[in-house]
């Protein structure tokens, strides 16, 4: 598995899954698309890579990462969260999506509803749309287009660490907030604002 060594502490506005590196390109005709049961699976196997794992510096205070060669051409990385840490509420656009903890425990809160993709800034959710997942180490999750969630470390002692892989490369990423059942979008970020 081929790892590149750069690792950061974003600030606090920077994105969920920010890139340190550019990567590299993989023209879309050499290969076919990794379906979401492939990035599950490449996800699984990186968690279970004990060198791997150990090699991500830890910081106390902010997430860390290193960008992975995900199959097919994906965008993957290995992310740290301290404790007492999480994403916020977003999606990844167009990209599908499978992170497996490979450290600690992570919780997921997502919305089993489809939402629009455009053309709105509030919605209000119905009262049966929440989902949780504990994610124990080794357990992980495949995602369709648009899913909107946040992952949290909600350890107050452990750090969590997980594999990400999207395809295709996170085209952007919607933010959101939430205050009870209504979701307001807040930001739209895309690759180069994560330089």
């Amino acid at each position: 598995m081929s790892v590149s060594r750069t690792a950061s502490t974003p600030a606090p506005s920077a994105p969920a899954y920010s890139s340190p590196v550019s990567s590299s390109a993989v023209p879309s005709s050499a290969v076919s698309a990794p379906t979401q049961a492939e990035l599950l699976d490449f996800a699984r196997r990186s968690a279970a890579d004990a060198e791997l794992i150990a090699s991500l510096p830890l910081d106390p205070e902010g997430r860390t990462w290193v960008r992975l060669n995900g199959p097919g051409g994906s965008e993957a990385w290995l992310i740290g969260w301290p404790p007492g840490t999480g994403t916020g509420w977003h999606d990844h656009a167009d990209s599908v999506g499978a992170f497996v903890t490979a450290a600690g425990e992570l919780t997921e809160n997502s919305l089993a509803a489809r939402l629009p993709t455009d053309g709105w800034k509030t919605l209000e959710l119905t009262e049966d749309v929440d989902r949780v997942r504990q994610l124990p180490t080794g357990k992980g999750r495949s995602f369709g287009r648009h899913h909107v969630h946040e992952v949290l470390n909600e350890s107050t002692e452990q750090h969590a660490i997980s594999v990400h892989a999207y395809y295709p490369p996170l085209p952007r990423i919607r933010r959101y907030s939430r205050t009870g059942p209504v979701l307001r979008l807040e930001q739209v970020e895309r690759p180069e604002d994560w330089q």
